[in-house]
């Protein structure tokens, strides 16, 4: 333990007087340290902290973190330090480095509810524009007024179409990245609506219409039942709590009549 904080003391006074650098070590080998970067990373911090959050600075936290353990844990065992110590040191690291993405991975997850209820309004907003630009046009000119959390995949998805990708692939990759319900048929019916020709499009777009209307209204049903559910649970609360509480009341004046 006085290894430890001794180290730690140390390691303080150099950083402090800036003899040795974290921030500059991270980089100066940011090639380096981007290799572990996971490809859906930028994806889901900006899901989580917007379009305005620094991806760099957070990704160098997670290198610093993860340097730090390692450091720390080779001081708690420097007096009997082997491989087997020197192996868990990078274990405990590389756990520390990941612990921040799957915390936004979970996030994501766990926002995948109501991204399942937007998905619905903001196709409709989408089914507007259709009716007087190309698919790709509309999917660009919806990113400024299309919640947030689709902004990073729809900027993903122009980007390939402009590149020249004429492909499903750029749909489908956003339909992988958002796996709500109906998204991948979603972005198969746009892959359609923007080969097509002008003569098919009203067709094309009576059908997109339809399958957003329905969409639309199984989301209605879900919050309405969603609703529903909790009030039957605070229903429930209620009546435990208001029975629990007059049974107790009864015991209670029982009792009393029996002391008496």
């Amino acid at each position: 333990m006085e290894v430890l904080l001794v180290g730690a003391i140390i390691l303080f006074i150099l950083e402090y007087d800036q003899i040795i650098s974290s921030n500059k070590f991270i980089k100066d080998n940011e090639q380096y340290f981007n290799i572990l970067k996971e490809t859906d990373y930028v994806f889901y911090v900006r899901a989580k902290h917007g379009e305005d959050v620094d991806v760099e600075k957070l990704f160098s936290l997670r290198i610093r973190n993860a340097l730090v353990a390692f450091v720390i844990f080779i001081f708690v065992f420097i007096a009997q330090l082997n491989f087997i110590n020197f192996i868990a040191a990078i274990v405990i690291s590389y756990f520390v480095y990941k612990m921040q993405y799957i915390t936004l991975r979970n996030h994501y997850k766990r926002n995948l509810h109501e991204i399942d209820m937007m998905l619905p309004y903001y196709l409709k907003s989408l089914e507007i524009l259709i009716q007087h630009y190309t698919a790709p046009m509309a999917l660009s000119r919806s990113i400024q007024t299309a919640p947030p959390i689709f902004k990073p995949g729809l900027r993903e998805l122009i980007a390939k179409i402009d590149a020249g990708d004429s492909s499903i692939e750029p749909y489908m990759a956003f339909a992988k990245e958002y796996p709500v319900r109906d998204s991948m048929r979603m972005m198969r019916l746009l892959y359609r609506l923007g080969l097509g020709a002008q003569e098919n499009k009203q067709e094309q777009l009576l059908m997109f219409s339809r399958t957003v209307s329905a969409l639309q209204n199984k989301a209605r049903e879900q919050r309405y039942k969603e609703r529903l559910g909790n009030m039957e649970k605070r229903t429930l609360i209620m009546l435990v709590v208001t029975g629990g509480g007059t049974l107790a009341i009864l015991l209670l004046s029982m009792l009393m009549i029996f002391q008496f």
